[in-house]
């Protein structure tokens, strides 16, 4: 019976954790689209999760370009398909690899960063005090970090794709003996709008899940100190995992017919 009890409990615990978040989720989509719309606050908003942001995903993108050209150079030169380098480096990124690894980097930097600061705000009772001045803090806290996080994604990843191409190139010209031209010439052809877009589509999901899960840890996060650190590692565990499962369910939409 106690086996029974714990598994009732963690269940019990489950439903309780998904409806608090859909409800938390709710109310901060209304906050969104209803006045007062704070746009200096989300313009703060987009430069700290946005520019700020450009260093580790451009650096990460342009890596993981490179090391997927060499890793489909040795794979492709065992069938004699060196030459579908460009092309699947173009697709790769665009469509996964750059939405992805963007969406984790910006989980780690932003997503904790949300967390810690609405946390310390909640624990500190700056919310309560929020509420005490009439100021709603879904439409001031929430709503500007989420507006700006999926404002923001769609430009970091385009941004990311560019740069995760270029890796390619550079490795596929300079290391592995690739024409310029020639390489230039395959990511043009193969690469379509559809590629794109399904990116930054993905993109803007990822952003609401980063901010949502930053702003849901921090608020709900109690205990002094150690609340709020609690609640910056569920924060990036949560929006990690959730990208990963978002990816999934997306690309099963786009591309499977």
């Amino acid at each position: 019976m106690n086996v029974f009890a714990l598994v009732g409990r963690a269940v019990l615990t489950f439903l309780a954790e998904v409806g608090a978040l859909s409800r938390f989720t709710l109310r901060a989509v209304r906050a969104c689209f209803t006045p007062p719309i704070y746009l200096r606050l989300i313009g703060q908003q987009m430069l700290r999760i946005g520019y700020f942001s450009l260093p580790v995903v451009g650096l990460t993108a342009f890596f993981t370009g490179g090391v997927l050209a060499l890793q489909i150079f040795i794979g492709g030169s065992r069938f004699n398909a060196e030459g579908f380098v460009a092309n699947i480096v173009a697709i790769g990124i665009t469509r996964e690899l750059g939405p992805v690894i963007a969406g984790l980097m910006v989980a780690g930097r932003v997503s904790a960063a949300i967390a810690a600061e609405i946390g310390t705000m909640r624990v500190t009772e700056q919310i309560d005090a929020l509420v005490t001045l009439s100021t709603n803090p879904f439409k001031y806290l929430m709503a500007p970090r989420i507006i700006a996080a999926v404002i923001s994604m769609p430009i970091l990843v385009l941004i990311a794709d560019i740069i995760g191409i270029f890796g390619g190139f550079v490795v596929g010209t300079q290391s592995l003996g690739f024409n310029p031209l020639v390489y230039i010439g395959n990511t043009v052809d193969f690469i379509e709008v559809s590629d794109v877009t399904s990116g930054l589509i993905k993109s803007a999901v990822f952003g609401f899940i980063i901010a949502l899960m930053g702003c849901y840890s921090g608020y709900r996060s109690m205990g002094g100190a150690q609340g709020v650190g609690r609640a910056t590692t569920n924060a990036v565990v949560t929006s990690s995992i959730l990208i990963l499962a978002a990816n999934y369910l997306m690309t099963s939409i786009f591309f499977t017919s």
